[in-house]
Formats: structure tokens, sequence, C-alpha cells
């Protein structure tokens, strides 16, 4: 059977209720936005949706828990990079209402253990995640899961690039495109982009909210020039077990959500 949830018949969905695997259902997330002029506008949905199939493969077998991935939410709250073309920006209101009701509907199906899978840190989008969640839990006591990678415990088991926050359309991200979609990342383009080192998270807590005041004047920072479709698979790896964390939590009830952190009080 597929591990794609609406790729299921009526009744394939209606068995899972009676499967003695725990379904978990994995709802990939990330913004449409420019990521430099190398890679992908879907960048940050690309890699969600990675990490969804890798954990639905690694987990195909498990005698416990049945994973599948729900077709992707690829619009945020994207208001850093105004200016460059090719953003699609969703208001706040619209992406908690969305979350909100995709995760409501699915637990008035009998579907309660679901992950937010999201890739997208902009500090607005991050926390608006974490509201939508909390209305969730409030009105129907279920916990949706939720790895939240702006988290420093989280950061910390990431490359370098990325516990330096200089990763948006850098090394760390277009490693995570040219592992899953190196089709679609301009390598010529990307040879020749000179290191930005700028800390994305230590300019946001200063108040700035434009990438090009922040000095990203090409919509990325970091290094992209050194990526590596090799580089993109070890960081796979490592999303792969914390996600797979997140299942197994839900899947016991033991927990499986990131409580919100600087981002989520931003």
């Amino acid at each position: 059977m597929t591990h794609r949830f609406a790729e299921l018949t009526s009744g394939q969905a209606e068995r899972l209720l009676a499967d003695r695997r725990r379904p978990v259902l994995l709802l990939p997330v990330g913004s449409t936005e420019p990521h430099g002029p190398h890679a992908p506008l879907a960048t940050d949905p690309i890699i969600s949706a990675g990490m969804c199939e890798r954990v639905a493969t690694a987990l195909a077998g498990d005698p416990d828990v049945r994973v599948l991935v729900l077709p992707s939410l690829d619009y945020g709250v994207t208001r850093y990079t105004a200016g460059f073309r090719g953003r699609i920006h969703v208001s706040e209101e619209a992406l908690e209402a969305m979350l909100h009701d995709i995760c409501a509907s699915l637990i008035e199906e009998g579907f309660p253990r679901i992950a937010i899978v999201n890739n997208h840190f902009e500090p607005e989008h991050v926390q608006t995640i974490h509201r939508a969640l909390d209305r969730v839990e409030d009105e129907t006591g279920v916990v949706v899961g939720y790895l939240d990678l702006t988290r420093k415990a989280r950061a910390t088991r990431l490359t370098e690039e990325f516990r330096r926050g200089e990763c948006h359309a850098g090394r760390y991200e277009t490693s995570l495109v040219l592992a899953d979609r190196p089709e679609l990342v301009d390598r010529e383009a990307m040879a020749g982009l000179p290191y930005v080192p700028i800390n994305l998270a230590a300019v946001i807590a200063d108040g700035q909210k434009d990438f090009r005041e922040m000095g990203l004047t090409q919509a990325y920072n970091g290094a992209p020039a050194e990526a590596t479709a090799e580089e993109g698979e070890e960081t796979y790896a490592a999303l792969t077990e914390m996600l797979i964390e997140i299942v197994r939590a839900l899947a016991a009830g033991t927990g499986g959500r990131d409580r919100s952190g600087l981002y989520g009080r931003v």
C-alpha cells in the first residue's frame, strides 16, 4: 500500500483505523519564496517532503507504526524576501486557520497522530505554527507533533553552517536540494556565489526583517558554492533520525512536540 495518504482509497483509509500499527500522518510545510539565484523557490517544501519520504521508507516495515505523508502545504508567512521575485506570502491568520483546520479535521476523522514537518524558519511563520497547534490542543486535547529545528537542542545535531544561522539557501539547504532534486539547482550560478557570513538569528534578534537590509542582497547567506549531495544525504540522515523520534513519541502517547523557543516568542 502507498505511504501517501491522498493516494489511498476511502476504504483503505478506513482500514487504517483498525490496523494494529498506529498510523502517524506527516504534514510537510514550507514557503514558496526566493532562495538565491541558484536554488528553487520550493526549497523549503522540497526539504520537508524529503524528510517525510525518508521516514516513511525507513519505517515501512515497522511492527508498531504506519507512517503516511499528507499533501504538502507549500505556502507560508514570508515577508523577509519581499522585493525578490517569486515570493508567495500568506498571512499569519490564513496559515494558522489552515493548519488548525487540517489537524482538527484529521482528528475528527479518527487520525489524532499528526506531525508538522516544517523547514521555513521566518520567526512569524514558526510562531504561527505553534499558535495553531496550541489551539488544536486546547480544543481537542490532542498533541500535534512538531520538530522545531529552531530550537538549540535540535540545531546542535545539524551542520556547522546551520548552527551559525547561515542557512538560507546556503551550503546547508542547497546540499539538501542537491540530494533530492539536483536538476532544480543551477550549478553554474551556485559555483560563482561568494560566502555571505551573516547570522540570521542574530540580525533578526536585532529587529531586522528584510533580507536586503540584513545584507542578503541575493536572497541567500552562507556558502552555497560548497554544497554537495553527499552532505545533503548526511543531513537528511540526522533530520530523519530526529523525526522518527517524534513519530515514535506520538505513537506511544509520550509527547512528540517541541515547544516554542526563541522564534516562537518573536
